[in-house]
């Protein structure tokens, strides 16, 4: 890999901004296409005018309302993307933009000081949540014990878990399972002590975002091929942290694929695998945000003998669930109508792909008619692979002295700190949007 330039990350990351801005024709498309203009109450402003004022924030200016109000919601459906006719990225730039304002909000030193605090919660609540779940053979298997490789040969790819799938930790071991199974080497990587640094960039504070990235990107350079997990590290990588680097270091040290579609580019392997009939009605749960996702998700499902893939004909938006949190009523409606839809289309199980979403669909499992499952868990059923589902089993409890109770054997055996522990169940049942039950 080339050595590292002069220009730093932050100063790289500055010129990308700079120049995709002064590439930007302020045409308005990307607005237009936008999925959430209206619940984001933007609807009616001119699109122009609302570009014109995400490119006056880019350049240290105060916009409009409009246009901070549009780059406050965005979901990262991606849609802008597919419509700019100028090779501009309309996503990175409402990034950059929200970056903007958080660093003409706050000083340098409060900037790190949110971001410090948001990365030590979701660290915390990863290594709690995952410790109630699994030992410390398991731990290691998802990475968490060393970041030594398994073996002298390197790996056909890392695979790279990002942090919070952690919580839900069935799904990401199903995905080491079916690998196996297929004859895929790999090394995996995740967790907080291999950080994005999307945390530290929402605060502003670009200096440590950059060292947090770069130190994750230079350990998943063990290979020149990266599978991902996570659709937020994927973005954050993909758009911001990779393009930079290869500006400030001349390359790329690796290209980055999302599980998804690197499992339906195995399919051929796949396919003689899946032996078992999962005969069941199934619905999934989509999210564009990462582009050929969702197609590869249905690919995969249609592969396996006995699924019917029942479309619910709910809208699709956004990358992730937990990206809907800056227009909480938007999703609570799309919750319930998806629910709803999936019961009165009588489907056997609402399926999702990330982990996000099972976490804030699993415990509806409890008021309704069908069961809430991940994808690979129908996958692993075909092929004889099966993982429990204990993050689900613990959040339909609802009760946290319940919850540590369960699992008193786990927090004894990791030394987990009991008053810290029940902070972290509080925290899993709090991310609960749309409450369980019927209204």
């Amino acid at each position: 890999m080339p050595e590292k330039s002069d220009l730093t990350f932050e100063a790289a990351l500055s010129a990308r901004v700079s120049a995709m801005a002064d590439a930007c024709t302020q045409c308005g498309k990307c607005f237009e296409a936008c999925p959430i203009t209206e619940a984001a109450g933007v609807a009616d402003a001119k699109p122009q005018a609302v570009l014109a004022g995400v490119i006056d924030i880019l350049r240290l200016g105060e916009g409009n309302e409009a246009s901070r109000k549009w780059a406050s919601a965005c979901l990262l459906s991606g849609e802008c993307i597919k419509v700019c006719d100028y090779g501009v990225n309309p996503r990175f730039l409402l990034a950059m933009t929200r970056t903007a304002m958080a660093r003409a909000d706050n000083d340098p030193r409060e900037q790190r000081r949110v971001g410090v605090e948001g990365f030590r919660k979701v660290a915390r609540e990863v290594t709690h949540i995952s410790r109630l779940q699994l030992d410390d053979e398991l731990l290691a298997r998802l990475g968490q014990k060393s970041d030594a490789p398994s073996g002298d040969e390197r790996p056909d790819f890392v695979f790279y878990t990002g942090c919070n799938v952690l919580k839900t930790p069935h799904i990401a071991l199903l995905a080491l399972d079916i690998m196996d199974a297929i004859g895929c080497s790999y090394q995996v990587m995740g967790g907080p002590s291999h950080c994005c640094g999307v945390v530290q960039i929402r605060t502003g504070d670009i200096a440590t975002s950059g060292r947090f990235s770069e130190n994750t990107m230079d350990k998943l350079a063990q290979s020149q091929s990266v599978v991902s997990w996570c659709p937020s590290c994927h973005i954050q990588f993909t758009e911001t942290v990779l393009p930079t680097v290869e500006k400030a270091r001349g390359a790329k040290p690796f290209e980055m694929t999302p599980f998804m579609i690197h499992l339906r580019a195995n399919l051929d392997r796949l396919r003689p695998l899946l032996r078992e009939r999962v005969p069941m009605r199934i619905a999934l749960h989509k999210h564009p945000g990462v582009h050929g996702v969702v197609p590869a998700a249905e690919d995969i499902l249609r592969a396996v003998p006995g699924v019917e893939l029942i479309d619910l004909q709910q809208p699709a938006i956004g990358a992730m669930a937990n990206y809907f949190r800056a227009l909480p009523a938007l999703r609570n409606e799309l919750q319930k109508n998806e629910l709803d839809a999936a019961e009165r289309a009588g489907v056997d199980a609402l399926v999702a792909v990330y982990h996000a979403d099972h976490r804030e669909l699993c415990a509806h499992e409890a008021a309704r008619p069908f069961r809430v499952m991940n994808l690979l868990e129908i996958v692993g059923a075909s092929m004889g692979l099966r993982r429990d589902d204990a993050y689900k089993r613990l959040k339909i409890m609802n009760d946290v002295e319940a919850i540590a109770a369960d699992c008193h054997d786990l927090i004894a055996r990791h030394g987990l700190d009991p008053q810290t522990t029940r902070a972290a169940i509080q925290a899993m049942l709090d991310e609960q949007p749309l409450p369980v039950g019927r209204p």
